[in-house]
Formats: structure tokens, C-alpha cells, sequence
């Protein structure tokens, strides 16, 4: 996927590592895509501190997630695995890309976390978004500031972060996880390496589990959750989804 032909974005996720899109928003993607939008993922390190794969492997199973998931882009920024900074000068290469991709919608990770990386890749892609939109910063291309940015928190390990909203993605979870089986590097083999135990073992099923209660909570049969910082506003009550009794 070349960026220098990339399409404009509707939906754009930013993603520490190769294959964290997929586990944390999989299903929004494949969804934004079979409903006729542009999607996308913003990469920001190829994963080379990883125990598992290389980063050429890691890579090829990329492109073929992407297609699985029927990405319109995919894009790799290759900044350092496990050494992510909240820098200016990472800062101003996402915010370029989000000049050039023009997402309406950004998904990032939850702020707060586990992985120092995905901590990093949240603030910033917050932070770019802001930039991005800077009449007087010079990026090579036009300003333009995400309308709504989106946490996907399903990661959260501690179990106290309340979801602004779930989404339905029981039509999108057989793509979602026909992606997530493309990194076979990551989610095949034994638990334990050279006695170094790996995390990502067995993570899509705990996810899975994850998905199918954030779906119980809505009455369907996979959900993924989602934090904004504002509130959604409401048109018609009468409409509203999610049955109360």
C-alpha cells in the first residue's frame, strides 16, 4: 500500500505495534469497510523487540490482515519498538499522515495501560490530531483535525473503565478474527520460549470471551467497547437501542 497514493480515510486506527488494531478494534474496521467506508490503520513501530516473529514476517502477516479485514490503507511509520516517545518530531509524522489520509474518524488506544507503547501511541495520536489541524504548522499538505476521536478499551485489564458506547460487531467477527489468525507468528506455538512466558498466547480467546460479554451487555453476540471523551448526543429517544428491562 503506497502512501503516496493513499486514499482519503473515513476511519483511521493508530496502532502501537502490527496486529494491536486488529485485536482492539478488528470488528469497527471490518464493519466501517463492509458498509462502504474508507478504512484504514497507521502502524507505528514494526514490532522488532517482539519475542515472537521478525519484523519482516511480521509485516507480510500485516498486508494480509489488511486484506482480510478490507482495509482501503495500511501504513507503517517504523518508529522504535519499546522505546515510543511523546516527542515533537513523532508528534508532527503522525499528524502529516493524518494530513494526508484525512480521517473523519480516529480510533486510538486507551490511555492508560499495561504496554508503555500503547500508552504512547494514545497520547500521540492525540496530540497529532491537534497538531494536524494547525493552520500555521507546516506539514506539506492542507490542515485537517479528525471530527470525533475514539478509545478502544478493550484491553483494560483492570475492569473499571465504563465504555461510552458498544458496538455490535456479531456481522464483522468472523472477519475480525480471519484477521487476527493471519499473525500466526504471534498467536501459534508453545506458551513459553526459552523459559520467557508469552503474553500474547491465548490473548484472542480472552478477547473473545471479552467480546462476547461487551455483547451481552447490548442483547447481541459480539461487542466491542468504546470511550469517547465527550458525551454522545441523542436525536430521537424513541430510537434509542438496548433494551432497559
Amino acid at each position: 500500500m503506497n502512501k503516496a497514493r493513499s486514499p482519503k480515510l473515513d476511519v483511521l486506527a493508530i496502532a502501537a505495534h502490527p496486529d494491536d488494531a486488529e485485536l482492539s478494534c478488528g470488528g469497527a474496521l471490518a464493519g466501517a469497510a463492509r458498509l462502504g467506508y474508507r478504512a484504514g490503520i497507521l502502524d507505528l513501530t514494526r514490532g522488532e523487540m517482539a519475542t515472537r516473529g521478525t519484523p519482516a514476517t511480521r509485516a507480510r502477516e500485516a498486508v494480509r490482515a489488511a486484506r482480510a479485514l478490507g482495509l482501503a490503507h495500511r501504513e507503517n511509520l517504523g518508529l522504535p519498538d519499546s522505546a515510543l516517545e511523546v516527542s515533537l518530531e513523532n508528534k508532527r509524522l503522525v499528524a502529516a499522515r493524518l494530513r494526508a489520509l484525512r480521517p473523519r474518524v480516529v480510533i486510538l488506544p486507551y490511555w492508560e495501560g499495561r504496554h508503555p507503547d500503547h500508552v504512547a501511541a494514545s497520547r500521540i495520536g492525540y496530540e497529532a490530531c491537534w497538531l494536524a489541524g494547525l493552520k500555521q504548522l507546516d506539514l506539506g499538505a492542507p490542515p485537517h483535525r479528525p471530527f470525533k476521536i475514539l478509545y478502544s478499551t478493550l484491553y483494560d485489564e483492570t475492569g473499571r473503565v465504563q465504555p461510552t458506547f458498544i458496538l455490535d460487531i456479531s456481522r464483522d467477527y468472523a472477519r475480525r478474527a480471519r484477521a487476527i489468525a493471519c499473525y500466526r507468528s504471534q498467536f501459534a506455538g508453545p506458551q513459553r520460549q526459552r523459559g520467557i512466558h508469552i503474553p500474547l498466547t491465548g490473548l484472542e480467546e480472552r478477547l473473545e470471551v471479552a467480546c462476547r460479554y461487551f455483547g451481552e451487555l447490548i442483547g447481541v453476540r459480539y461487542g466491542e467497547p468504546y470511550l469517547t471523551r465527550e458525551l454522545p448526543a441523542v436525536e430521537d429517544i424513541v430510537r434509542l437501542p438496548a433494551r432497559s428491562i
